[in-house]
């Protein structure tokens, strides 16, 4: 399982399109859509052709290169090993030294070979749960499944895949049925005589839960249907990307448009999230701000059956793809799109809507404020470092975190912790422009091309936006730009880093580069975008983020810290090196740096509340090594008790709540006076701060940080800050 969990990990591409395999890895009867091999091989021939002249170091296409594809790709098609069999493994095993000849001579065969028998195999597949379902399972029968499917051989005969399937299938139910009898034993306890209900036989439950099964794999099933050849063909194109390194991908044009979206945090529409279920297109959620909401008519629950362009004849969406029907809803600004919806009575209505430029209000910078001993200290949360290629006037991650930041002063806050958690990155101007804030001026990273050639960005302004304590969190999931921010911040000694052990160690920078300009005048469409790495890029001090990311000053414990999912544990990564350093000096104005450091681990030593994290991570650690679970509902039910006597011993971790309030700057509490969504929104935020020990913590070192001093911290130690680089 940690096999494809690391596969998953660094082809994102993958997930999108395998993802509800991946889970539960249901069949479907295919639709086919007429496709082009003549596009298909251009695609492969250009791929190639771009990545070997513009990679900063690509692999040789050879037969070592062939097997690593062949291995990546096989393991998408059919991670949980339930659709091929061993002869089908062996019909491809022969092309597993021979991929390197096809792409190099655009042939398809393989991929043709592997992609129909997988639709053979899928089609078989859908009989497997329906005929598991059909019939009330032996509950009683002592048997169990093995789901550690990387060490899995693969089935000799169909009898042997249709009882995998059972068993994934018995499992399954087993789970939902197990939490039924829980909630009809909850209901027998009810004291108020008026809303006792007769609890339900275990042959009621058990036909429910066979229902409800089979309602989640045909659910299921739906999803997948929507994937055509072309998907599938992009699984193949990004199997032969990520050999050359775990960042190098594809993007078809729809998700080209998805990624443009993530970037810069806006797109014209009429800011809804749609979601598909069974053949109808649902309205999931309304973008605070948007044109749907602001027109208050279309609302969440909405099925939306027609879609209009302006004045020009609806056309039925009704069975259509969800990228389909997102595409018709979608429009420039200032037009007009029609949809025919029906309510949640029943009722039919047609809404007019003027499209609209359509900010995710997630993606932006938010800040909150605290009060701590008389102290009031400033947040900023920053999920990634967007901006708009196109439009250089329009909001970036920089400029609005230092608006943040200017009202964070403006408020009287004493010391800033900047949140980088789970960020990503984005653009590097971004980031040189949000570390410029906390120094005078300086070299900020180092960048090193593939003929060698060195660069060092820099902040050239000498003000200095913030001057104060600084804190900076990260976690094993701040990445790319987060790293480069961290590490800058750590090699001037201007800011505490606190968080995991180190943060991911994506220590590369990539290109993304529009196909269509290699080919004029073609007749084959949109060819999508190619994103590779061109470049490397190095701390000031000389090394490289790559593979060992960004180790904190202050180390708390994670309950995710002995998974495997940073960049050292992908195959194919780059290799950690080191350049020479930038010239640059150690911030010497925070004196209180080490003793806030020193009093921050020693508070760690005595938190209760990190040592059962602590505790929690080595558990979590031990029972992702546990692969075999049992079918018999006794003891099914006996490992769910032991399970959950276990649980209650860290149920504390989540039942946490420090005694801080958080709130608002002026300015939002405004904003939400008129946007109740916006309002929720930020309520949750707050909830989520006060219950976070992370974050309470780095509170506490912004306190040492501003206080050392009149907590005796020494000479000694103040000298020390002098020392330069």
């Amino acid at each position: 399982m940690n096999g494809f969990v690391r596969f998953m990990k660094r082809n994102y591409k993958v997930i999108i399109i395998v993802a509800a395999i991946s889970v539960a890895l249901w069949s479907f009867i295919p639709r086919e859509k007429a496709s082009d091999p003549e596009k298909d091989k251009m695609l492969l021939e250009l791929l190639t052709f771009v990545i070997e002249k513009g990679h900063y170091n690509p692999a040789p296409i050879d037969d070592t290169f062939s097997k690593g594809v062949y291995k990546d790709y096989i393991e998408a098609l059919d991670p949980s090993k339930r659709f091929f069999l061993q002869s089908d493994i062996d019909e491809f095993s022969k092309y597993e030294l021979q991929i390197d000849d096809q792409i190099k001579n655009k042939e398809l065969s393989f991929f043709d070979l592997t992609y129909n028998r997988l639709m053979q195999r899928m089609a078989e597949s859908k009989e497997y749960y329906k005929v598991a379902l059909e019939n009330p399972f032996d509950y009683k029968k002592d048997e169990s499944i093995n789901t550690d499917y990387e060490k899995m051989p693969y089935a000799k005969t169909k009898d042997e895949l249709k009882e995998r399937w059972r068993l994934q299938v018995k499992l399954s139910a087993l789970s939902s049925l197990v939490e039924k009898q829980k909630i009809e034993e909850e209901k027998a306890k009810n004291k108020d005589t008026d809303k006792k209900e007769a609890p339900k036989s275990f042959e009621q439950l058990e036909k429910e839960t066979r229902e409800s099964t089979l309602k989640s794999l045909n659910d299921n099933f739906n999803f997948i249907k929507d994937l055509d050849r072309e998907d599938w063909f992009s699984v193949y194109i990004n199997a032969i990307s990520s050999r050359f390194d775990p960042h190098t991908s594809y993007f078809a044009p729809d998700e080209k448009e998805r990624f443009d979206v993530s970037m810069s945090g806006k797109f014209d529409g009429i800011g809804a999230r749609l979601q598909k279920e069974n053949d109808f297109t649902k309205i999931s959620e309304l973008i605070s701000g948007g044109p749907a909401w602001k027109g208050k008519q279309l609302e969440a629950g909405d099925v939306i059956l027609k879609v209009a362009q302006g004045k020009d004849e609806p056309v039925d969406v009704v069975g259509m793809r969800l990228d389909d029907v997102v595409k018709k809803i979608k429009g420039p600004k200032g037009t007009e799109v029609r949809l025919t919806v029906k309510k949640a009575d029943g009722s039919i209505k047609v809404i007019s809507i003027i499209r609209d430029q359509v900010e995710v209000e997630e993606t932006y910078v938010k800040s909150s404020v605290v009060d701590i001993d008389g102290n009031k200290y400033g947040i900023i949360y920053l999920p990634k470092f967007y901006i708009d290629f196109e439009n250089k006037d329009a909001r970036d991650a920089g400029k609005d975190v230092a608006q943040e930041v200017e009202r964070l002063k403006e408020a009287g806050v004493q010391g800033i912790v900047m949140d980088v958690r789970d960020n990503g990155g984005g653009s590097l101007k971004t980031v040189v422009d949000i570390a410029g804030l906390f120094i005078d001026q300086g070299p900020i990273v180092q960048i090193k091309s593939a003929a060698g050639r060195k660069e060092v960005l820099y902040d050239k302004d000498p003000k200095v936006q913030w001057d104060g304590p600084l804190v900076i969190m990260t976690n094993e999931f701040s990445a790319s730009a987060s790293e480069i921010l961290a590490a800058a911040m750590q090699d001037y000694k201007r800011a505490v880093i606190v968080g995991s052990k180190q943060t991911y160690g994506k220590g590369t920078v990539q290109n993304v580069i529009d196909l269509n300009q290699f080919v004029r005048g073609s007749t084959y469409g949109d060819l999508g975008a190619l994103k590779t790495t061109t470049q490397k890029f190095y701390r000031i001090n000389g090394g490289s983020t790559q593979r060992e990311g960004v180790k904190s000053d202050i180390v708390m414990p994670d309950k995710y810290e002995y998974l495997k999912m940073g960049e050292k544990d992908v195959d194919n990564a780059m290799p950690w090196d080191k350049i020479d350093p930038a010239d640059y000096k150690v911030w010497n104005k925070q004196s209180n740096y080490d003793f806030a450091v020193k009093q921050s681990k020693l508070r760690m030593q005595n938190n209760p509340q990190m040592q059962l994290i602590a505790d929690n991570a080595k558990w979590l650690d031990d029972r992702n090594k546990e692969d075999v679970y049992s079918l018999n509902i006794d003891k099914f039910k006996a490992e769910q008790k032991a399970l959950e006597e276990k649980n209650k011993k860290y149920k504390p971790i989540n039942d946490y709540k420090n005694s801080l309030t958080f709130y608002s700057l002026p300015y939002e509490d405004e904003k939400v006076k008129d946007d109740p969504v916006l309002k929720e929104k930020r309520d949750r935020w707050h909830e989520s701060l006060s219950k976070d020990v992370y974050v309470e913590e780095s509170l506490h070192i912004l306190n040492d940080m501003k206080n050392g001093t009149e907590k005796g911290l020494t000479s000694k130690v103040k000298s020390e800050k002098l020392i330069k680089s």
